[in-house]
C-alpha cells in the first residue's frame, strides 16, 4: 500500500516503494535494500545460485548494491543431469 497525496502522487516525505519481479513473481518493498538482503527477505539461497537482472548475468561481487526499481531478477540454480 502506497501513501498518496490528493494529487495521486506519493505523499511528501513518504518512501516510494521499490517494485521488482523475482522468478516471475512481483514483489514490493517499502524501503531500499541490497540484492543480498532481497534474497534473504524472500528466503532464497545465497549459495550455489546465479542471478540474472533484466536478462544479463549479475555477478555476486555486486550483490551488496541496491536493487533497482522495476528490475526483473531470475535466481538460477545449477542442476546435474545424466
Amino acid at each position: 500500500m502506497t501513501l498518496s497525496s490528493a494529487s495521486g502522487s506519493p505523499a511528501a516525505g513518504s518512501p516510494v516503494p521499490i517494485g521488482v519481479t523475482v522468478n516471475g513473481t512481483e514483489h514490493e518493498f517499502a524501503a531500499p535494500l541490497t540484492v543480498r538482503e532481497l534474497l534473504q527477505r524472500l528466503e532464497l539461497p545465497c549459495q550455489g545460485v546465479a542471478l540474472a537482472v533484466d536478462g544479463a548475468v549479475f555477478p555476486k561481487s555486486r550483490w551488496d548494491e541496491p536493487v533497482g526499481r522495476g528490475w526483473e531478477i531470475d535466481v538460477l540454480t545449477a542442476v546435474q543431469g545424466g
